[in-house]
């Protein structure tokens, strides 16, 4: 399941990047998840690692918004609790979050976040 939701993370990131070169290095993956012995996951989690992070950070205030949290599911994916908790959190302070199921989500949801006119899309492209 975990290796579906990161394809689609993967081709997600990618397509953003080529459509909006100028705004690229504002969004980034928060590598929380996957398989680690536990020094490993006892060092990350002195280092600040926190459950429930959203899967991508698009750093870019938007409208009310101070930035974009992204959860990357698998089409037949759910939150987990500490997801929730931390959607929340971010959400109190004035960030978006958002679910995404599917690439035509993210590109869709992407678009609507940055109020995309035909006119602003040329501009973010070209950076």
């Amino acid at each position: 399941m975990r290796h579906i939701e990161s394809n689609i993370q993967t081709v997600c990131v990618t397509w953003f990047r080529l459509r909006y070169k100028r705004l690229a290095p504002l969004l980034f993956a928060v590598p929380n998840g996957g398989a680690r012995n536990r020094v490993e996951a006892a060092i990350m989690k002195g280092e600040g690692v926190l459950a429930g992070v959203s899967d991508l950070l698009f750093l870019y205030p938007s409208g009310q918004y101070h930035g974009l949290c992204i959860e990357m599911k698998a089409p037949d994916g759910r939150q987990r609790d500490s997801q929730k908790e931390w959607q929340k959190a971010v959400e109190e302070q004035g960030y978006k979050y958002i679910l995404c199921f599917g690439i035509e989500e993210f590109q869709t949801k992407i678009k609507e976040y940055l109020n995309e006119s035909a006119d602003s899309c040329q501009q973010m492209a070209q950076g």
